[in-house]
């Protein structure tokens, strides 16, 4: 359990994305082409910055399940903002602002709402490009991290790998057998074609077809191979196409993807759908870093980050290093197809962190049911140690190795017996009026797969993204008491149901039911005289008050009021009239009131 827990933390928390670029090197007889890395980063100190690209007048941003279009429409109004596309698995909405509005300033606000998850600018990512010549032999990075062996009990048979990328030449001859429908997500349509080389070069080092006489080997060189295009022609990749499209291959089979682009995991759109597709039993991969330096990033318990080594299991000069790396593999002149049939030596994070995705779906083949936190423990438990003992920040939980996360998913069990724990942290009782926000703490051995919210016993929301929140209309709750409950889910089916948070809502328009039962009305009254007064109300009486002559003379806090009267004479042309009121109110400030009038003797 430490150890799963620690993958959590270390290995699932920090992933960062890459970016992948391909740039040509000619060299002597070889060119090498340097698939270029994405930067990581640590836990942040303060909020998330802005990406330093975006697309001009777009903001993305994740409300509350629970809140509604029309609720979210008044939210984005006194900014000017449009709901455009919407990611409906994650709940993201694509908002598009007009030309004279300021997006930085209106994400910063929109942030500060309570009612939205997150906000943030539409990032636009390119390739960081560091070019080499490593002139190594071809594929040795595949004994290395023992795939041969690893292949004697699996090739990666029925595991489809989406590659996020520029798209892939699906005529290539090591690729073609490989390739399953994938989809365009720049120009919207099914043309997954190679725009930039990029996609090509990483889709290989994964899954490029093996013993077929053909070209080079891959890791996982059975498994297929599903084009997603996420890019513009530079090879510019778009946060709000990565979601889309890991959401595309999450509900179309895939059960691994690759995204090899800088600066992902900064994006909380990206991260939302990771989890979705973690949710449906996937892993997402992305590139540790070419910078060479340490990096600081928000961990993402969502993303597997891998850093570089050298055929000498070193660390490679330019792999970055932090928090935020999990794994290590080989990044160092790897031999790969090309756009337009050939094939190269490729270099970087970014041909690391497909070698790892390769691996993810060879353990997926040798054990289908294994779930994603299974997967994560058998990847990390069995990584050679580099570097110093234990977890290090230049090579995460070692180098992977593929031989024995095939062995150790084998051996894994994929039963599940343990429910998730969860809680409703926020609000813990008091009143509620209007939009209610309510956060929810879930947590599982495994993975919480759903939180859904109840109130009154009825469902309001379901969320599949960490942290779990909802936003509540206690408007639609008439009554006065509203009664919230949490219910958390895993894959398994394993369900924990919360404490009971009660609240007192404003919303109840019923009011009370109040009578004098004595005197009766037209009678005549001396002496001293027993007043009585009764109240109902549909939740619960909060005040009664006796009025006597316009005087208050009387109070009572439960359903019923007795006062002894003593009634005054007459006096020489004084009306010997008197009128008796008594006042209900509930707990919502509804009163109603009931007079009778009576002769003084």
């Amino acid at each position: 359990m430490t150890s799963m827990l620690r993958i959590r933390a270390a290995c699932r928390a920090r992933r960062w994305g890459v970016q992948f670029s391909v740039f040509q090197v000619v060299a002597s007889a070889t060119s090498a082409i340097l698939l270029g890395l994405g930067v990581a980063y640590a836990q942040p100190r303060g909020p998330i910055p802005h990406p330093e690209k975006h697309v001009a007048g777009r903001v993305l941003v994740q409300p509350r399940p629970g809140l509604s279009v029309a609720e979210l429409d008044n939210i984005l109004k006194p900014h000017g903002g449009r709901r455009g596309q919407e990611i409906k698995q994650i709940n993201v909405h694509i908002i598009e602002l007009p030309p004279q509005a300021n997006a930085v300033a209106v994400t910063d606000a929109l942030r500060k709402n309570r009612h939205l998850k997150f906000a943030e600018l539409d990032g636009v990512v390119g390739p960081a490009l560091y070019p080499n010549d490593p002139q190594y032999s071809n594929a040795w990075h595949l004994p290395k991290i023992g795939a041969p062996a690893a292949w004697d009990s699996t090739q990666g048979v029925g595991v489809t790998i989406a590659i996020l990328d520029s798209g892939v030449d699906t005529t290539h001859p090591d690729l073609q057998s490989q390739i399953v429908p994938g989809w365009n997500f720049y120009d919207n349509n099914n043309n997954v074609a190679d725009v930039h080389g990029h996609g090509t070069s990483v889709a290989g080092v994964a899954a490029a077809a093996g013993n077929n006489g053909v070209g080079t080997a891959s890791v996982s060189f059975r498994s297929k191979i599903m084009p997603m295009r996420i890019t513009d022609t530079s090879g510019n990749g778009y946060f709000s196409m990565m979601a889309s499209a890991l959401t595309w291959a999450a509900d179309h089979g895939a059960r691994v993807a690759n995204i090899s682009f800088h600066a992902v995991s900064t994006s909380a759109t990206v991260d939302s759908a990771a989890q979705y597709m973690r949710s449906k039993g996937g892993i997402v991969v992305v590139s540790g870093g070419n910078t060479g330096a340490l990096q600081t990033d928000p961990q993402r318990t969502s993303l597997t980050a891998v850093a570089a080594t050298s055929t000498a299991d070193g660390r490679t000069s330019f792999s970055s290093w932090g928090d935020h790396i999990d794994i290590a593999a080989p990044g160092v002149g790897l031999w790969t197809t090309t756009r337009g049939g050939g094939y190269d030596l490729v270099s970087g994070t970014s041909a690391a962190a497909p070698v790892v995705a390769g691996v993810y779906a060879l353990m997926m083949s040798a054990n289908p049911a294994l779930q994603p936190a299974a997967l994560d423990n058998a990847l990390v438990s069995t990584a050679l140690d580099l570097g110093t003992a234990g977890y290090d920040q230049y090579f995460g939980h070692g180098r992977v190795n593929a031989a024995a996360a095939v062995s150790k998913a084998l051996q894994t069990s994929p039963g599940d017996s343990l429910p998730p724990t969860v809680a409703i942290t926020s609000p813990t009782g008091g009143t509620a009026a209007g939009l209610v926000p309510v956060d929810v703490s879930a947590s599982d051995n495994v993975g919480v797969a759903r939180v859904e919210l109840y109130a009154n016993n009825a469902l309001v929301a379901i969320d599949t993204s960490a942290p779990y929140g909802f936003t509540v209309d206690s408007s639609k709750y008439a009554g006065g008491q509203l009664a919230l409950e949490a219910r958390a889910f895993d894959a398994a089916g394993n369900s924990t149901v919360s404490s009971t948070v009660s609240l007192a809502t404003s919303n109840d328009t019923v009011a009370p039911t109040v009578a004098i039962l004595s005197p009766s009305g037209g009678s005549a009254v001396s002496g001293t005289v027993t007043v009585s007064a009764s109240a109902v109300d549909d939740q619960k009486v909060a005040k009664v008050t006796l009025t006597i002559d316009g005087k208050l003379v009387a109070s009572s806090t439960s359903t019923s009021l007795k006062y002894s009267w003593a009634v005054p004479r007459p006096k020489g042309k004084q009306s010997p009239n008197s009128t008796l009121t008594a006042r209900a109110e509930d707990a919502s400030g509804n009163s109603a009131s009931a007079s009778v009038s009576v002769t003084r003797k």
